[in-house]
């Protein structure tokens, strides 16, 4: 096991990821109450419910958060929440299932750290479930477990410095999933042809009208939008600036274009350390569901190290450009399932979840 240092070196705490972004507007205050309150880690007996609270921290594709959990004896389940889904960018349910696989592990890590044994089946079928088996077991709280909290995804530019060697070797050791492949890329060659793809895949979204208004419905612009609903992408986590809530729906047409996106991830990509890629070796949820268990620890892993990651995804949710993107993976045939850049910079403010309660079935 290596040591903790790394985490606690970086000085990182809930209370400080983001903390010059809280202050930027009246109600910023109670926003940053609520999400200290959700991102701490468990107490000494946990009850299932907390082990839930702890999975909800995963990483999921706008935030939607579609998951329900089923609570039994010895055993939690996650299903799918449907009615949470984006069918315009996910009209597979791809990066849903995803989401469930990031959740599944966090609860895992979780439930581990607390003294449970913690055991995975997925149930294929109709709707496909995951059921986590629990037991008593060792307690195991491993640095994963204490990143829990702080992971984010943090879409700002980074610093463009190199990760070191060592560090890209625990990335790749966290992420190890049977059934998984995971290509990092650190050129700068490589990165210039990764931004490529993401600009014309970017171009074609913003060309999509129902693409475009899917993602709207997701923004929440002020924090008493996002404490009203608790999900979403609030602007504030996305480094944007939080002004009232009828000037940012007026202007955002305005200010959400196309040629201006497409600067961005230029500059968010150029100023990255690196970018990798998860493929799972079959199209399925079941294998879906393992790029999201694989996903997750190398996002928390990075925590840790204090690395940054962000998703850029364009690539793989244009279908045409996602078999070329594949051909330039030297993988013709197989789906590609995430995108994700990596490199140190500030974190943001983080986002929240809905209450437990509201997960629970």
């Amino acid at each position: 096991m290596f040591s903790r240092r790394p985490l606690l070196a970086s000085g990182l705490s809930v209370a400080a990821l983001g903390a010059a972004g809280y202050g930027l507007w009246p109600r910023m205050s109670d926003y940053r109450e609520e999400v200290t309150r959700q991102r701490r880690l468990l107490n000494s007996d946990p009850t299932f419910a907390e082990l839930v609270r702890m999975a909800t921290l995963a990483a999921n594709g706008h935030n939607t958060q579609p998951w329900k959990f089923g609570l039994e004896e010895a055993k939690i389940a996650i299903l799918p929440d449907f009615e949470r889904r984006t069918e315009v960018v996910d009209p597979d349910d791809h990066h849903l299932f995803v989401s469930l696989g990031c959740a599944a592990e966090n609860l895992m890590i979780a439930a581990r750290a607390s003294g449970r044994a913690a055991n995975l089946s997925i149930e294929s079928g109709p709707e496909t479930k995951l059921e986590i088996a629990l037991e008593t077991g060792p307690m195991n709280e491993t640095p994963l477990y204490q990143a829990i909290p702080l992971r984010q995804s943090t879409r700002s530019e980074f610093d463009g410095q190199p990760i070191s060697a060592p560090e890209i070797t625990l990335l790749e050791a966290a992420a190890r999933e049977e059934g998984v492949s995971v290509l990092i890329f650190t050129e700068a060659s490589d990165r210039e042809a990764v931004l490529e793809f993401v600009v014309e895949g970017n171009s074609a979204q913003m060309d999509d009208p129902a693409f475009v208004a899917e993602l709207r419905r997701w923004i929440r612009f002020t924090p008493d939008q996002a404490l009203a609903t608790h999900d979403g992408l609030f602007a504030a986590t996305s480094g944007n600036p939080v002004v009232p809530a009828w000037i940012a729906e007026r202007m955002f047409g305005a200010f959400f274009r196309k040629d201006g996106e497409n600067d961005k991830y230029r500059d968010h990509i150029r100023s990255s350390s690196g970018t990798v890629v998860f493929v799972g070796d079959k199209e399925d949820p079941e294998h879906w569901i393992k790029v999201g268990r694989s996903f997750q620890r190398f996002a928390l892993q990075s925590t840790v190290l204090g690395i940054r990651n962000a998703h850029i995804n364009q690539p793989i949710e244009v279908g045409a450009l996602r078999l070329e993107f594949a051909r330039w993976l030297g993988m013709p045939g197989v789906r590609p399932d995430l995108i994700v850049r990596f490199g140190r910079a500030p974190a943001l403010p983080m986002s929240l979840r809905r209450s437990v309660s509201d997960v629970i079935i």
